[in-house]
């Protein structure tokens, strides 16, 4: 009996072990809310992870936290590199207010002590108490889940994840806007500011 439950046990396990894995990114033009510059041959995308079916590749629910996580990609299809190290994102809401990624210590922050003010707003983000606590998975799991790249080969695509703190806000996505600056062709100009309206992830399909 006890091998039987030790062999019972060893999927649970599995399953309470398992660590992030980033989505694949597909092109930037091929997500329904993305701006290109085809004369600079670059295209930035973003993918929201507001619904509980996508949400499910974290541990941590950020969501519950007041935590939104936007997938972000920017693919070079010209035949120089691209800086990004300069970067910089801002999520727009409808009522303007300007809001900048999170770090990882503020999400840490968050997760180990949850604020009574994360819990204001209506589905389709959850209203669960969050213990605190950080466990080492999610640890690693916030870390590597950051859009880290400094720079995009030409012909390729890079990507990651920003988090945008959007507690008290009822409807984060409705009428917002993403913008990206910062981006810098292989001699150091700025290319022109990419602006992504997040209206489109709203009826669109999964990516």
């Amino acid at each position: 009996m006890v091998a039987i439950a030790a062999i019972l046990l060893v999927p649970v396990l599995c399953l309470a072990a398992k660590d992030f894995v980033m989505p694949r990114a597909q092109p930037a033009r091929t997500y329904p809310a993305h701006d290109e510059h085809p004369l600079e041959a670059v295209a930035v995308a973003v993918d929201p992870y507001d619904l509980a079916e996508k949400t499910t590749i974290f541990s941590v629910k950020y969501s519950e936290i007041g935590f939104l996580p936007i997938f972000v990609v920017v693919t070079n299809d010209g035949n120089q590199p691209v800086q990004l190290a300069g970067m910089k994102a801002q999520l727009v809401t409808v009522n303007r207010a300007k809001l900048s990624p999170a770090g990882p210590e503020d999400i840490a922050r968050r997760l180990a002590r949850p604020s009574a003010d994360t819990n204001r707003y209506p589905i389709p983000f959850p209203t669960k108490k969050v213990k605190g606590g950080l466990s080492k998975q999610a640890n690693e799991e916030i870390q590597n889940a950051q859009f880290e790249a400094k720079a995009v080969e030409a012909h390729s695509s890079q990507s990651g994840f920003l988090f945008f703190d959007v507690s008290g806000i009822s409807v984060p996505l409705a009428g917002a806007h993403f913008y990206l600056t910062g981006v810098r062709d292989a001699k150091g100009n700025e290319l022109m500011y990419f602006e992504v309206p997040l209206e489109k992830c709203l009826s669109a399909p999964s990516h």
